[in-house]
């Protein structure tokens, strides 16, 4: 229960109630702390305030009196002592310790800090004990009107259109007080419009800044300076103020038409100017800007020599030359270009029309010019194989400065490299120098070049086309690749082969080739039909045919073209007669030029047969001026040289006893009954031995006898070899085959022996 109390006395004391002081008794349970006096009956009692203000920015003199604590402890005897602590005390606040009394030191800003937060305590001053509980009160810095508005965003920058309507909103400005809006008028703020009457307004209370005047041109003045204010005191006398600029620029829009500064212009161009060349510029003015600005321009005359264009700013029209222009021809042209925006407001379609039309005059200058042929070009004909001097066609050209001055006139060289044609350099007319032929070649394209005879340096070409005309010259021939021929056993009236004509002249109306047997010549063994269409078709005729061995047939042929005078041919074409198989299909054939060659013998065979026998009469003339005069034996080197000539082995035989390379039996075998002796045997025997070697598999790779440049020793007959012996009418050491000894007698006998009966 006393706790209890406790705490409601406290909360009274905080309240500022009137009572009785009486001492509080901290601590727990209720417990009352030692040397406390536990009153018996509790009077009411009560602190003398409740919250203090300050006036901010006083400037009278210090300390300043805000108020005073005083308890009902306090009788006035002295024994109470005043304890001030929290926010600022014995700094900025003090407190008399005897009267309570509270002083503040210095001045204060509401803005830095708005209030303050204190404890103050009623303590004995002998004893220093509380007699009170602590209580918490607040001082408040009451606001005056010490700051003036600020506007943080600025300065400001606007864009609004050009022509806007009134009321247009600008932008909105927003300005700032530091002062207290709760207390009083010093944080009222009113907004006002100082500079920038009469195109602007601001609405005082929201800051927004509108258009007051409609149709602002861009032109005139594209930005404009306002200045707003912002008053406090609710915009009365003496509150303070601030300002900010706004910068409005005006944007374009596209409410002027283009207007050429002249309405006429005057230009020259030189006659020699080729198309696409630039003759002037022209600009009309837009006083807009961007796209508004961008023009286009075209001419509103009809078709002429010249075109206009718009550069890629959209801003000039550049004239040009369309059409070759000519002096001689006209010298002057006037001309209507419009330039017209590209884009249109319809919200300002009144202030058009958005276009504006200009004059051009255009002078064309004479300027020295080459001659001017009378055609672009020239394309002329001859008939071929016309002699020397023929006259083709006639080239002029005039001069146009001045159509009295003489013209030369030529043919350049690479373009004539024939020197076919000739011109005449007077008057023009061009011949022929050479026959032409159409076969060879048809078309001539010539260059001929006229030129001023004052002035050498003024020429001009023009391209000439002759065509070589055709004229039946050329006599029907055979198609190249005829080469037919007949099945024997065709049956008479069957269709042999179709043959074809050519006719080298152009195949007009009437060139058709006719193709018969010539007329007069009696019955043949082939019937020749005419297709009508330059081809015949070669019948057989005859019940029979010639052996496939025998004669081929000729069958004479007469061609005929239809030309004026017409041309005939007369070839005569040979049909061999080959075997064919019963389905037609070629088996063999024997061609037409060996006919009367040996059986079995053809051209080539011939020729090869006559080139081995010129070779072996040249190697034999060698062989014989080659060998030694007197019969004089060859030592083995010479003999090894001569047989080197002729093919040579780098082995060695080993005379009677090497049987490898060879057997020597089979020459000492005699001949059997019935065969001749002497060289036919050996032939025969050389003959079965190469046939026994081509049939082995093991034999070397080639199929000659072998050759050896030394026989060896231990023979008494020497060496055996016909190069270096007498024998067959000469003498030398090869002596008598008869005296070769037992061991070569069937040598001998082949060589030296008489010829059998054949």
């Amino acid at each position: 229960m006393p706790s209890v109390l406790g705490l409601l006395l406290a909360w009274l004391g905080g309240c500022g109630c009137a009572g009785r002081l009486g001492p509080p008794w901290p601590g727990s349970q209720g417990a009352p702390p030692q040397g406390w006096e536990r009153p018996l009956l509790r009077s009411r009692r009560s602190w003398v305030w409740n919250q203090f203000f300050v006036i901010e920015e006083y400037a009278g003199p210090e300390p300043v009196l805000i108020g005073r604590l005083q308890s009902d402890v306090d009788r006035g005897e002295g024994r109470v002592r005043y304890v001030l602590t929290g926010e600022g005390a014995g700094t900025v606040f003090v407190i008399d310790e005897q009267t309570g009394n509270v002083h503040v030191t210095k001045t204060l800003d509401r803005e830095e800090k708005a209030q303050y937060t204190l404890l103050a305590q009623a303590v004995d001053r002998a004893s220093n004990r509380p007699l009170e509980p602590p209580s918490e009160f607040i001082i408040k810095v009451q606001d005056i009107n010490d700051n003036p508005p600020v506007f943080p965003h600025g300065p400001y920058h606007a864009t609004v259109p050009e022509m806007s309507n009134v009321g247009t909103s600008v932008i909105q400005v927003t300005a700032h007080d530091a002062d207290d809006p709760s207390y009083g008028n010093s944080a009222k703020l009113v907004y006002m419009v100082l500079e920038g009457l009469p195109f602007f307004s601001v609405d005082p209370q929201t800051g927004v800044v509108r258009t007051a005047i409609p149709n602002m041109d861009r032109e005139a003045q594209a930005e404009l300076l306002v200045v707003i204010q912002a008053k406090d005191m609710g915009g009365h006398a003496g509150g303070l103020s601030g300002s900010v600029t706004v910068t409005v620029t005006l944007s374009d829009v596209n409410d002027n038409p283009p207007k050429f500064p002249r309405s006429s212009y005057q230009f020259s161009v030189l006659e020699t100017l080729p198309p696409g060349s630039p003759v002037g510029r022209l600009r009309a003015h837009d006083p807009d800007e961007g796209d508004n600005a961008q023009l286009s321009y075209r001419l509103l005359d009809g078709d002429g020599p010249f075109a206009i264009s718009t550069d890629p700013l959209g801003r000039d029209g550049i004239l040009t030359i369309n059409q070759p222009l000519d002096f001689e021809r006209r010298q002057a042209y006037a001309l209507r270009v419009e330039a017209a925006n590209t884009r249109v407001d319809p919200l300002y379609i009144r202030q058009g029309p958005f276009k504006d039309v200009a004059t051009v005059h255009v002078a064309v200058e004479d300027a020295a010019e080459p001659p001017a042929f009378a055609r672009p070009s020239y394309q002329l004909g001859v008939p071929e194989n016309s002699p020397p001097g023929t006259v083709v066609g006639k080239i002029t050209a005039s001069d146009l400065d001045t159509p009295s001055s003489t013209i030369r006139y030529s043919i350049l060289p690479h373009s004539d490299p024939g020197r076919y044609f000739s011109i005449s350099p007077q008057d023009g007319t061009l011949r022929t120098a050479l026959p032409l032929d159409r076969e060879t070649l048809a078309w001539h394209n010539l260059t001929v070049v006229a030129t001023e005879l004052d002035s050498p340096a003024q020429a001009a070409p023009v391209p000439v086309v002759v065509h070589a005309l055709d004229v039946n010259d050329n006599v029907p021939e055979l198609a190249p690749g005829t080469e037919p021929f007949v099945c024997h056993g065709t049956a008479p009236g069957q269709l042999i082969q179709t043959i074809w004509a050519l006719d080298r002249d152009d195949r007009g109306a009437g060139s058709q080739v006719t193709i018969r047997s010539p007329p007069g010549l009696g019955p043949s063994d082939i019937t020749v039909r005419d297709n009508e269409d330059g081809s015949a078709a070669l019948l057989l005729r005859t019940p029979r045919l010639p052996p496939p061995d025998g004669p081929p047939l000729l069958v004479p042929l007469e061609l005929v073209d239809g030309g004026r005078p017409p041309l005939t041919g007369t070839p005569t074409l040979t049909l061999s007669i080959c075997q064919c198989r019963p389905d037609g299909a070629l088996l063999s054939c024997q061609p037409p030029s060996a006919a009367g060659a040996p059986p079995g013998l053809s051209t080539a065979a011939l020729l090869a047969i006559l080139g081995c026998s010129a070779s072996l009469l040249a190697l034999a003339g060698l062989l014989v001026r080659g060998r030694p005069k007197g019969g004089a034996r060859m030592t083995p080197a010479e003999e090894g040289e001569v047989r080197e000539n002729i093919i040579s082995y780098d082995d060695e035989g080993g005379g009677e006893a090497d049987t490898q390379a060879f057997d020597m039996a089979a020459l000492q075998r005699p001949p059997p009954p019935g065969l001749p002796s002497g060289p036919p045997r050996l032939a025969a025997c050389l003959t079965a031995r190469l046939g026994r070697a081509d049939a082995d598999p093991r034999a070397p790779p080639y199929d000659s006898l072998q050759v050896y440049g030394y026989e060896g020793g231990g023979t008494p007959c020497g060496s055996l070899s016909p190069l270096g012996s007498s024998w067959g009418g000469s003498e030398g050491e090869g002596g008598d085959p008869g005296e070769w000894g037992p061991l070569f007698r069937t040598l001998a006998e082949l060589y030296g022996g008489q010829e059998g009966p054949t």
